[in-house]
Order: C-alpha cells, then structure tokens, then sequence
C-alpha cells in the first residue's frame, strides 16, 4: 500500500527504486540517485502525475542527507522530468512520454546533459501557470461565440491594441495597431518579412556576424539569400555594410546575439541613414529587449524612424516558446502585402490564444511575470559570474548587463578551444563557443596563434545550484 503524506495523498514509494542507488560510495552517490530517479520517470516505472515523497520523508527513507535529494529534484525538474510549485510538492512530468518519442521530436536540446549551458531557453518552471488558468477560463467565459470564427490575419484587434500600448510603454516603438501582425513567433515573423523581400526583389540581406544561425536558414526558405557582416564594439559594421550592396539588414540592437553590446547612439543613427540613402530597411529582432540588470532599458530601433524599421518580437523568453506567440510591426508601405501573405500562410493566428493574452496583458499580468522573470535571471546571472570567479580564475565576462546569456573568455590555459570542448562534453556538460555563432571564413581570413576560448553561457534555465556545480564540473573536465 502507498504511504499518506500530510495532506492524506498517496505518495510514491519512489524510494524503493532508489535503494541501490543510496548504497553507492558518498562520491559519486548523488549522480547515482539523479540517473536512477531519471530512469525510473524514462522507463514508466514512475508514470506522468505521480506526486514524490517531499525530500525530508525521501532522505530518511534512504538513509543519505536532504541536500542529495533536493539537488536531485532541482536537476531533473530543470531536465523537464519533475515538476514541482511552491507549496505543492514534486510530481513526474511528461519527460517519460518526450523520451519514448525521442526519435521523431526535432525540438532543440541538450538530452542527457549533466549541466547544460546552451543559450536561448528561458526557465519555464517560471511560466505562470495559474495566472494563465484564471485568464482562459474567463476568456472562454466572456469570448462571443462569432469571434471564435476565422480570426483577422493581422490578430484580434483586442490584442493589438494591448500590444501597441505594450511595446510603446516599455520599447519606445511607435507602435500604430493597424501596422501591427500577430504572428507565431519571431520565425515566422522573419520567413514574413523574407517573403516580401524576394516579392520586390531583393535577393540578399545582410545578417550579424556573429549571429543568430536561425536567420540564414529563415531567409533561404524564402530565396533569400544571407550576407554575413562582422559586428564591432558599436553594432554592425557600416562599411561592410556599405560595400556589401544589401538593401536590407537584420539586427539585434537592444543586445547583440551572442556577444552581448546594446549598439552606441552614434551606430544606430548610421545604421538609419544608411537604410534612408539606399532605400532599404532595417529588421530589428528585439528577443530580449526586457530583461536589464545594470543598465537603463535601452529602446527600440525602430522607434527613431518607423518607416524604415521592421520590428520583431515574443513571448518565448518571457513566457515559453512552447506557446508560439509573437508579433510584428511593419512600417505603412509594407502593411498590406504582410498582411495578405499571413492571411495565404495560415489564415491567421488561433483566436482563442490572442483573446487569452489580451486579457493576460490588460490585467498587467505580464508585467508581474517580467519582474518575476527579471529577478530570478538576475540572482542566476550572479551565480554564474561568481562561479566563473571561483572555478576559471583571470577569466573575463562580457555581455552580463542585460539578456539571458553571457560571454565568458577563458585565460589561455584553458586552451586549444577543440580540446576544451571535447573534455567538457565527454564530462556531460553542453556549452557552446562564440566561434559556433560566426560565419565560416576562407583559411586565409584565419590568424595564427592561440585563440582564447569564448564561451556563450545560457543561465536562465538552470538554478542557482545547478550552476555552481556545471560550472565546478566544467573546470575540473578542462583541467585533467
């Protein structure tokens, strides 16, 4: 029979299957309890929704200190495979169903990583799941039944209104509700916007370099092709930029992807002349424009001319990426082509999840999750930076003043870079170099000598904790 906790609930009798786990040598006990914990829930011998014993009742079941399994629980609730809320235990998530399918889900990640560190996830045990609740009963409370119909290609006008007052509140963008497409995210955004290039046209577009290796391959699907521009401590590089030809270019100017700099006052005014004296326009990808630590928010480029910005962004950081929800605001001229090329694509974005994040926005329900957010991203930001402190000391950090990454460059020590990568992936650990966001360059582009290792370091989905040992288990791979 399964014991009762405090709340007269069936537990699991999880420690069952722990036992040999909990008799293996003190070293190396607490990664035997993490693999077992995590084949129980791969297997099914822990099925979706069984709820834990709470670490104190786990700990003296196994005979091994509390420490051991709340880092237990905290590694494999950030793997995805527990759940867990405050006040309300620990149960098995759907991670058992996600690895018995493993073969044909194509989503990005780093399975069976010890510590992972690859940017570009958010913590989404942050999601707020009962503020998220509440709104949808009510909208599917209070929804008409009409507007349940094909939805508005550009959105539901309810949310884009929330949406303008949004980004011009808190990016500064000039934001007219009639410009502005609710789409599934910043990717279709920019296969939208690539779409429309080659449609006038344009065959190339300039992207960063280093930059987000998503864009080439966005751009490709719409016969587009990619030009990539080096980035110097300002922004994009205006005389490669000039002498490239491209009349349209791609940036991430509130904070550049990966190396982290908000473009100068003086590069953003450049960047907008060149646009105005070919003709061409700016894409602006703001996908973290509202997470800063040190710094005031720096405001949208697209807010200094809207006629020659295309601005882009989501919820993916802010909320889940799961949830596919975005929008983008297009200068006048460009409104009505996007427009009809959203309504042939899909017929516009699901009615019920716009009307859902209206009402999410206009109860400043989302404000409260961006603080929330921010807090947390902050206390992680300051874990990792001391962690490199203590494990890879003489390293610099860059980029740590707003975003969900940084940029770590190791003393040379460390080095070569190919070397490095192999022990810390052998040792479980899944980074990536600076070196994997940049363009391939001709051999003879290459300089010679030792290079420093630069690593692009995500933070926000792993806690406190957990990256403190990622960091420790890092350093002691480099160093055998």
């Amino acid at each position: 029979m399964d014991r009762m906790d405090d709340r007269n609930e069936p537990v699991s009798p999880a420690w069952e299957l722990l036992l040999p786990a909990a008799s293996a040598p003190a070293r190396t006990r607490g990664r035997s309890l993490q693999a077992a914990l995590r084949e129980a829930v791969r297997s099914g011998r822990l099925a979706p929704g069984t709820r834990l014993p709470s670490s104190r009742d786990l700990a003296a079941d196994l005979g091994v200190s509390r420490g051991l399994i709340t880092e237990a629980y905290e590694q494999l609730t950030a793997e995805g495979y527990l759940r867990s809320g405050r006040g309300a235990g620990t149960w098995v998530g759907s991670a058992v169903r996600a690895a018995r399918t493993r073969a044909h889900d194509l989503a990005p990640r780093s399975r069976g990583a010890r510590a992972d560190f690859v940017p570009g996830t958010p913590d989404l045990s942050l999601f707020p799941r009962s503020a998220w609740a509440a709104a949808q009963r009510a909208v599917l409370a209070e929804l008409p039944h009409q507007e349940l119909g094909y939805p508005d290609p550009r959105g539901l006008p309810r949310l884009r209104t929330a949406l303008a007052g949004l980004l011009a509140r808190r990016r500064g963008v000039v934001a007219d509700p009639e410009r502005i497409v609710v789409v599934s995210g910043v990717a279709q955004a920019t296969t939208l916007l690539g779409f429309a290039l080659h449609a006038r046209g344009v065959r190339t577009v300039g992207v960063e370099d280093p930059g987000s290796p998503q864009h080439d391959a966005l751009y490709a699907s719409a016969g587009v092709t990619a030009v990539p521009l080096p980035v110097d401590g300002e922004g994009i590089a205006l005389e490669p930029l000039r002498a490239s030809g491209v009349r349209a270019v791609v940036t991430t100017p509130a904070h550049q992807f990966p190396t982290g700099i908000a473009y100068s006052a003086r590069r953003r005014a450049e960047l907008l002349d060149w646009a105005r004296s070919v003709d061409g326009i700016v894409l602006e990808d703001d996908y973290d424009g509202d997470f800063r630590y040190d710094r005031a928010p720096v405001g949208a480029l697209q807010g200094l001319d809207p006629d020659r910005v295309a601005y882009t962004g989501s919820v993916s950081k802010s909320l889940a990426p799961g949830l596919r929800l975005g929008w983008l605001l297009v200068p006048e001229s460009w409104a009505e082509e996007l427009v009809e090329r959203k309504r042939t694509m899909d017929l516009g974005h699901p009615a019920l999840d716009q009307a859902l994040f209206a009402r999410f926005l206009e109860r400043g329900d989302y404000d409260r999750q961006l603080r929330r957010c921010q807090r947390a991203y902050r206390e992680r930001r300051d874990a990792l930076t001391a962690a490199l402190d203590e494990h890879f000391p003489g390293s610099r950090v860059s980029g740590i003043a707003a975003g969900l990454h940084v940029i770590a460059t190791l003393p040379e020590r460390y080095g070569p870079e190919d070397r490095f990568l192999a022990r810390v992936t052998a040792a479980g650990v899944a980074v990536r170099p600076l070196s994997a966001y940049a363009h391939p360059r001709p051999a003879q582009e290459e300089t010679d000598g030792p290079k420093r290792i630069r690593l692009v370091l995500g933070y926000a989905h792993v806690p406190p904790a957990r990256i403190h040992e990622g960091i420790r288990l890092m350093a002691e791979a480099a160093t055998r």
